[in-house]
C-alpha cells in the first residue's frame, strides 16, 4: 500500500505546474549550446582550481578571474536564471510535501489504530 500511495504521490508531482515548469527550463538549457560550453568551460576552470588546492598551491589570480568572469556570465543568463527559478519553486513544493508527510508519519505513530492494508 504504501508504495502504491508513494507511485500516485509521484504522478502527482509529475503532473504539477512546478516540475512542468522546471523540466521546461532544463530542457531550454540543454538545448543552449553557448550556455553549455560555457558550463563545461566553468567546471574545466573550477577542477583547475581544486587540483591547486589538493597540491597545496594557492590557483593563479589569472585562474581566479576567469573562474569569476564566468560564473558572471553564467548567473546573467536568462536561462539559467530561469532554471535556478524553476528550481527553487520545485524545492519549495517538495518542502511543503515532506512537512505533510511528517505530519501524516506523527499522526501515525500517535494512533493506536493499525489502518494498513
Amino acid at each position: 500500500m504504501i508504495d502504491a500511495k508513494a507511485k500516485e504521490l509521484g504522478r502527482m508531482l509529475g503532473q504539477s505546474e512546478e516540475y512542468k515548469q522546471l523540466k521546461r527550463a532544463s530542457d531550454r538549457l540543454k538545448e543552449d549550446a553557448e550556455l553549455g560550453q560555457l558550463m563545461r568551460d566553468l567546471d574545466a576552470v573550477a577542477q583547475q582550481i581544486e587540483d591547486a588546492g589538493r597540491g597545496g598551491a594557492e590557483p593563479s589570480p589569472e585562474l581566479v578571474n576567469r573562474y569569476e568572469e564566468l560564473v558572471s556570465r553564467l548567473q546573467a543568463s536568462p536561462v539559467y536564471q530561469g532554471v535556478i527559478a524553476a528550481q527553487t519553486n520545485f524545492d519549495k513544493l517538495m518542502a511543503k510535501v515532506n512537512a505533510e508527510i511528517l505530519e501524516g508519519i506523527k499522526a501515525g505513530a500517535a494512533s493506536p489504530i493499525i489502518t494498513l492494508g
